[in-house]
């Protein structure tokens, strides 16, 4: 189930109209959708899947098919922020209340803050999060960044390799080509060997968009110039801003994209729920739109 999956090291390249071709291609393969599926299964969705599978149709085919199903057990676009609040108390992982110079989504991670042990419980509010930047990317934007700062970080605050390659499977499968980078901010030199674990479940392209960047390194400097507005950027990361998380306010942000989330799948929003007083520091997501 998480063996690491082999690509081709020389991708055949195909022009603009081959791929329009491809996704009709796919879309005829999969056949009458209905209800979310059809909703999900959008050309620039099929395109995300054919590009993960080096435009294979059969490929993506099962692939997304895969991601159908699992849809429909998991029901990520379900998930509400007060069912998962309990695991983002410490700021672990909040969206920022900025885009990278691209437009992109990006998601701030402190494993150093980590809270649970619950292996189910933090994969259940990543992907409550994922789902939550895509519905906030940029127009014309699919992609997330990923910021990870291990400041604070130790052995004691990792979660286990069972969990970090459960969500390895859940995004690589299920969320294809909605990553641009994860920047890995300051990782301490023991790292390096569970980074050597986690390598063996990621797939080469998405190997490929993990950077490893220090804050003292003029190359990982000019990169993250490259990639962020410093004027937005934290100072822990490099930037001129200073940015708290309030934990009762990124709730308050959070329930209202609930909402958002409601009206883009066409269901009934749930009633209001009791958003608690606990505060902790890091990023603070806007207010939606």
């Amino acid at each position: 189930m998480f063996l690491r999956r082999r690509q081709s090291q020389n991708p055949q390249e195909i022009d603009s109209g081959e791929r329009e071709a491809k996704v009709n291609e796919l879309r005829t393969a999969l056949g009458l959708l209905s209800g979310r599926s059809s909703k999900f299964c959008t050309d620039a969705c099929l395109r995300r899947y054919l590009e993960a599978r080096n435009w294979n149709v059969d490929k993506a085919r099962k692939m997304l098919q895969e991601t159908l199903k699992w849809r429909a057990t998991y029901k990520p676009e379900e998930i509400r922020w007060h069912e998962v609040a309990h695991e983002g108390e410490t700021g672990k992982v909040s969206r920022a209340n900025f885009h990278d110079l691209q437009g992109r989504t990006v998601l701030i991670m402190r494993p150093g803050k980590q809270n649970t042990a619950s292996g189910e419980g933090n994969v259940r509010h990543l992907v409550y999060l994922l789902e939550n930047s895509i519905l906030n990317l940029a127009e014309g934007q699919e992609q997330m960044t990923w910021l990870i700062d291990f400041t604070g970080w130790t052995l004691s605050t990792n979660i286990s390799i069972k969990t970090i390659r459960d969500i390895i499977y859940v995004f690589q499968n299920h969320y294809p080509e909605r990553l641009a980078f994860a920047i890995l901010y300051n990782p301490p030199k023991f790292f390096e060997s569970i980074w050597k674990a986690i390598r063996y479940f990621l797939d080469p392209k998405t190997s490929e968009k993990v950077k490893f960047i220090y804050a003292n390194n003029k190359e990982s400097v000019e990169f993250m110039k490259s990639i962020f507005d410093v004027e937005n950027l934290s100072r822990e990361f490099g930037g001129k801003a200073t940015l708290d998380y309030d934990h009762e306010e990124f709730s308050r942000l959070m329930a209202q994209d609930d909402v958002k989330t409601a009206k883009f799948w066409d269901f009934d929003q749930e009633k209001p729920y009791p958003i608690t007083s606990r505060h902790s520091k890091a990023e603070v997501a806007p207010v939606p739109s």
